[in-house]
C-alpha cells in the first residue's frame, strides 16, 4: 500500500512538471516575440536623432519605413544650426550622415531621397552645397 500510493504521488509530481514546463515555454516564446514587435513600435515612436539615424543606417529597413523615418527627421530636427563664419555647425555630421546612408540604403527611391533633399535644402538654404554633397557622396558610393 505504500508503494502504490508512493508511485501515484510520483506520477502526479511528474505530470505537474510537465504542465508547469509547458506552461512556462509558451508563455517564454509569446512574451519573446511581443518584446521584438514592441521595440520597432518604440524605434519608430522615438523622434531622437540618434534613433532615428539607427532605422536610417540598417539594410533592413522598408522602404516605407525608411520614408517615415525621413520624415520624421524633417518634422523634428528638420532645422540646422546657423553656419559658425564659414564653417558648418558640428551638428552638420548628423545630418550629412543621414544623407549618405540614405543614399546608399538598398531598398531607397529617387523620390524618397529627393522629397528629403530638396525640403531639407528649403528649411536650411545656407547648407546647400554641403547637403548636395553628401547626397552626392552616398549616390556614388553606390554598389
Amino acid at each position: 500500500m505504500d508503494i502504490t500510493i508512493l508511485a501515484q504521488s510520483l506520477a502526479g509530481l511528474i505530470a505537474l512538471l510537465a504542465l508547469l514546463m509547458f506552461l512556462f515555454f509558451y508563455n517564454f516564446k509569446s512574451k519573446k516575440e511581443s518584446k521584438v514587435k514592441d521595440t520597432s513600435k518604440k524605434e519608430l515612436e522615438d523622434t531622437s536623432l540618434p534613433t532615428l539615424r539607427k532605422i536610417i543606417r540598417n539594410q533592413k529597413t522598408s522602404a516605407q519605413e525608411l520614408e517615415h523615418a525621413l520624415s520624421i527627421v524633417l518634422k523634428h530636427h528638420g532645422t540646422i544650426h546657423e553656419k559658425l563664419g564659414s564653417r558648418v555647425h558640428p551638428d552638420f555630421d548628423s545630418y550629412a550622415e543621414i544623407l549618405y546612408m540614405a543614399a546608399r540604403h538598398e531598398h531607397v527611391n529617387k523620390s524618397i531621397i529627393l522629397n528629403f533633399d530638396k525640403e531639407l535644402e528649403k528649411r536650411n538654404p545656407s547648407y546647400k552645397k554641403e547637403i548636395n554633397d553628401a547626397l552626392m557622396k552616398g549616390l556614388s558610393s553606390r554598389v
